[in-house]
């Protein structure tokens, strides 16, 4: 069984509004991961908010087992991360494919195709290339959770994937919205335009 984890709790400050209640098609940034996330392979999905965490409840519903709460969020994406994987810790997961919320137009294809590299390489870090740039979301293998709990709050997760070149495997995919980082209110509007 694999987990989905989606980091919400940053501030979005750039942004202006909470990136996780963005809309996307009819959908919310975060409503829209929720689904792209659905696959028979992920047995749980955990959603980590922190600054606009009651808001971001109140306005989409969310089930309380679904969600985290970082209360250190202003220490960065990491420490979300952490919350996640320590919460993992006592639960049966293989690995974890790891989604920030501001990534939201990855498509149902590629979580399946990342799934379908992780299970051909179930000790790796798997990672989503389109032309010659890597993207989100990304695959740890429960093997880097410690790892990942250990890393330097200024370099993130990237210090791990930095310091396992040998276990990374890049995959191919035919998705652009790998490599959409929506933080702006131009670059929302640039990438919505693209996928409607």
């Amino acid at each position: 069984m694999l987990a989905a984890i989606i980091l919400a709790a940053g501030e979005s400050r750039r942004m202006g509004h909470p990136k996780a209640l963005l809309d996307c098609g009819g959908r919310s940034f975060l409503e829209r991961l929720l689904a792209v996330t659905n696959h028979p392979r992920i047995g749980l999905q955990r959603v980590v908010l922190g600054a606009h965490a009651a808001l971001i409840q109140q306005r989409l519903g969310l089930p309380l087992d679904l969600i985290l709460i970082n209360p250190e969020w202003s220490r960065g994406q990491l420490s979300s991360l952490r919350v996640a994987l320590t919460a993992l810790q006592s639960l049966p997961t293989e690995g974890a494919l790891v989604a920030p919320v501001d990534h939201p137009l990855v498509q149902p294809a590629t979580v399946a195709r990342l799934v379908e590299a992780f299970d051909a390489h179930p000790d790796a870090i798997v990672v989503p290339r389109y032309g010659r740039r890597r993207g989100h979301p990304v695959i740890f293998s429960r093997r880097f959770y410690t790892a990942l709990c250990e890393a330097p709050e200024d370099r993130g997760a990237r210090a791990v994937v930095w310091s396992h070149p040998d276990s990374v495997i890049e995959t191919d995919v035919d998705d652009a919205g790998v490599l959409a980082d929506i933080d702006d209110p131009e670059t929302y509007t640039r990438w919505v335009k693209v996928f409607p």
